[in-house]
């Protein structure tokens, strides 16, 4: 998970591995390929016509990915050899000859023709996340077998270079804290209602049309204008959700698939992170011993009890008077928002970034002036300005155009009460804008039963978490797991540095054929 607070989202990019924890979850049969069923008369059949030919059949203008001398994701494709084109899709299937949107797509093309399994689709989680700059960092992961795949970026509809949609927020996320008191909640009921009003005010024309089902028929498009008969897929966290959507949608169409960081479909939608409690408070005592054994360079504790005591001391006094961090300010609201942020990464350079930035808390809860570390800075930027208003805009009506969320503010307040958690519970059970959304166009996607899917997943994923994946196993008879042990990590595959893991997924994207069984894979000594 990136964008810090998005619910079921890890940007898998290279840029993620270096600084891992840098801020930054009905007419599908009658628009899908095919033709129609013959009548029982003995006259020939003829094919129905395809309410989206214009669509599938589109030709697609290839161009450099670069849009200017600051644009670091164009400098990487480029330099990666990627082309970049824009697809169009209608706004609304359900009107396919009516206003449309364009989907930004990039491509690194495979050079063994003569081995090609064909394309590669990518979506790296959010919802809300681009893909368009992810090709070359998978390609890395993916070692010789590459060059067997188009491997393809995809920004989905109304997210980075595709079609906009953003609501002019005051804040890149709908999830924060829900505070420590019924004040505070109350407070949060207000954000939450002014979150949902401004999207009506400035996206509801668009709203109605952002979902994941629409998201599996912009793909399903992209498929056919690349002349594609099948797809690949890679998905981390919710694109593990939406690569389940697009094969219950369009089973004829999807080849080999990879889920990275399991989203259970029975707990998919608004309230995604509710219930991941244990597994972030054993990530955040998982770093407070990492912490205590760098003692000298953070001054956090010797000793586990020490560090997580730090933590609660910065919370309290958050609690009491907000904290100042450079020209920020830190609640209740936002504090608990920010350990949150900390927490999704196992490794050295994301751990040291959390615990720079747990050190500026404690010197601010001091009363020193404290100028925050860049990893603090940016998660700051993106909770507490307009800066991630786009993300945080299209990723909300995602899971609001889903999923129906509980509208009763007392059923929030109820279960915070009953959860009896001050630092984590506040923020992955507290209300959001989904509560005061219109209602979702579409039922929820029933995900078919026979995926032969190759899953991955850490036990320790403090953000799509491992019993989850566990379920979707035993759902899907026909998938693998591949389970990384003892991390408390989110998004493994050539992001973690398991060869482990890496060696089994490749294995699978060279042959198409899944392991025998489940595999477990150790966790790295160094």
């Amino acid at each position: 998970m990136t964008g810090t607070t998005s619910p079921g989202r890890h940007r898998p990019r290279h840029r993620a591995a270096r600084a891992a924890s840098a801020a930054a979850l009905a007419l599908a049969g009658a628009l899908s390929l095919g033709a129609a069923p013959a009548p029982a008369a003995a006259a020939p059949a003829r094919p129905a016509a395809d309410p989206l030919a214009r669509y599938h059949h589109q030709q697609l203008h290839w161009k450099s990915c670069l849009l200017g001398p600051d644009d670091t994701t164009g400098k990487e494709l480029e330099q990666a050899g990627a082309q970049c084109a824009d697809v169009t899709v209608p706004l609304d299937y359900a009107r396919p000859d009516g206003r449309t949107l364009t989907v930004a797509i990039s491509r690194i093309r495979g050079t063994d023709t003569a081995h090609r399994v064909g394309a590669l689709l990518l979506n790296s989680g959010g919802p809300g996340g681009p893909t368009l700059g992810d090709p070359p960092f998978v390609r890395r992961a993916m070692g010789q077998v590459a060059a067997r795949y188009d491997v393809v970026g995809v920004d989905p509809r109304f997210v980075g270079r595709s079609t906009p949609l953003d609501c002019h927020w005051p804040t890149g996320s709908m999830i924060r804290g829900a505070g420590t008191d019924r004040a505070g909640f109350a407070h949060e009921v207000r954000f939450a209602a002014g979150l949902a009003r401004r999207c009506r005010t400035h996206a509801g024309d668009l709203l109605p049309h952002s979902s994941t089902r629409n998201t599996a028929r912009d793909m399903d498009v992209i498929r056919a204008a690349l002349g594609e008969r099948r797809i690949s897929y890679l998905g981390y966290s919710y694109g593990s959700y939406l690569g389940q959507v697009y094969a219950t949608m369009f089973p004829g169409r999807v080849d080999r698939v990879v889920l990275d960081g399991v989203i259970d479909p029975a707990r998919y939608g608004p309230r995604l992170l509710r219930g991941a409690e244990d597994a972030n408070r054993h990530a955040l005592r998982g770093w407070a011993d990492w912490t205590a054994a760098h003692h000298t360079a953070y001054g956090l504790g010797r000793t586990r009890a020490a560090v997580l005591a730090t933590v609660e001391a910065a919370r309290s006094a958050a609690a009491r008077t907000p904290l100042r961090v450079g020209d920020y300010r830190v609640d209740d609201h936002v504090l608990p928002v920010i350990v949150f942020n900390g927490l999704s990464q196992d490794n050295p350079t994301a751990y040291g970034d959390f615990a720079e930035g747990v050190r500026d808390l404690r010197r601010a809860a001091e009363g020193r002036t404290v100028a925050p570390s860049p990893w603090l800075a940016s998660v700051l930027e993106f909770a507490l300005t307009e800066h991630g208003s786009g993300y945080g805009s299209a990723q909300t009506s995602i899971l609001c155009g889903d999923v129906a969320a509980p509208r009763d503010p007392e059923t929030y307040w109820r279960d915070l009460r009953r959860a009896g958690d001050r630092l984590f519970a506040p923020v992955t059970r507290n209300i959001n804008a989904c509560a005061f959304w219109d209602p979702p166009r579409e039922r929820p996607t029933t995900i078919r039963a026979d995926l032969p899917a190759l899953l991955v997943n850490a036990t320790g994923d403090p953000r799509t978490t491992y019993p989850g994946a566990r379920a979707v196993r035993r759902d899907w008879p026909s998938s693998r797991l591949v389970t990384l042990r003892d991390a408390d990590q989110h998004a493994v595959y050539g992001v973690y540095g398991s060869r482990c893991v890496d060696a089994t997924v490749n294995a699978y994207l060279a042959t198409g054929r899944l392991p025998a069984t489940d595999v477990g894979c150790p966790r790295p000594t160094s």
